[in-house]
């Protein structure tokens, strides 16, 4: 019983969706920390300046408590920095990508049944995507 959790275990492991979902999170850290760096050291400064003060500086003080604005718009900053790099770097390259390569045609596009695989091809296909069977165009 134990030597089969144990390599039901290394199994799961070594998926590899398991490989990269820690792959991205160790890079999504370190892109985090890119982010997080260049925001205190560029945008803040920049920020700063047309509010003439320093803008860590930028706070409430309500009842002896402070609120600290300026973290709070680092942070803000932070996050939509990193959500266009993420869309920009990564979203949109993929999608153009898996665009290029779709097999399936579109929803909008008359259909048949491939003879060999029974997929869904293009009325006009000549072969099938998914088996490569040839086909007779249809009409």
């Amino acid at each position: 019983m134990g030597d089969e959790v144990l390599k039901e275990f290394k199994t799961f492991l070594l998926r590899g969706n398991v490989v990269d979902l820690a792959v991205a999170v160790v890079i999504g850290t370190a892109f985090a920390k890119v982010v997080s760096t260049f925001t205190a050291s560029v945008i803040t400064p920049i920020v700063g300046m047309f509010g003439g003060l320093p803008f860590n500086d930028i706070g409430l003080t309500l009842n002896g408590s402070r609120f600290n604005i300026g973290a709070l718009l680092d942070a803000v900053f932070m996050f939509v920095i990193t959500a266009a790099a993420v869309f920009f770097l990564v979203v949109q390259p993929v999608n153009a990508l898996m665009a290029r390569r779709r097999t399936e045609p579109d929803v909008e596009s008359p259909t048949r049944d491939c003879p060999e695989c029974l997929s869904s091809i293009p009325v006009g296909a000549r072969r099938c995507a998914f088996c490569t069977a040839e086909v007779v165009p249809a009409g």
